[in-house]
């Protein structure tokens, strides 16, 4: 839902510093502000063919997923995971793997055969899209407050894949 967009930047911002800490430029970190990355939000989850969702608790917003149409495209794939995020305090209890699977569930909703998302090639949440499922299938390197950095898109040609045991529900 478009009112997200501050609690997803939250979670971006957070998790990136949590996350990149020694692979990004450290003034790119410090100067990441969720006030201003909160509309941007906004306005990219509330396109009519994109998917937001987010993990929740009594104290707020921890975890997200967000996409829709490819924004980086790679042949073959149509759409794509644009943000996996979860706070470092939440990881191995099934959140990733949760906001993953109905992910794609609602993609497939929304009429979605494939997916694809990027990751920096440094970045452990690597292995976890790998122990989904996702296979590399393409490579770029990317400018990062002048640094250059590699990344890597892991691909599901069949999402369907994914959504399988939520589908079942």
């Amino acid at each position: 839902m478009p009112e997200d967009g501050p609690a997803i930047a939250r979670v971006q911002v957070t998790s990136w510093r949590e996350t990149y800490a020694g692979m990004v430029p450290q003034d790119y970190l410090d100067a990441l502000d969720a006030a201003e990355r909160g509309p941007k939000w906004t306005e990219r989850i509330a396109v009519p063919a994109a998917v937001a969702l987010v993990a929740e608790d009594e104290a707020g917003v921890f975890g997200f997923a967000a996409g829709g149409p490819v924004l980086h495209p790679v042949d073959g794939f149509d759409g794509e995971l644009v943000g996996l995020y979860v706070l470092a305090q939440h990881h191995r209890r099934g959140v990733g793997r949760a906001l993953m699977r109905e992910f794609a569930a609602r993609m497939v909703s929304e009429g979605y055969r494939s997916l694809v998302i990027w990751a920096l090639r440094e970045n452990p949440a690597c292995g976890f899209y790998q122990r989904m499922g996702g296979m590399r299938v393409a490579e770029q390197t990317i400018e990062i407050s002048g640094k250059t950095l590699p990344e890597v898109a892991f691909g599901w040609a069949d999402i369907l894949v994914l959504c399988a045991e939520v589908a079942d529900r």
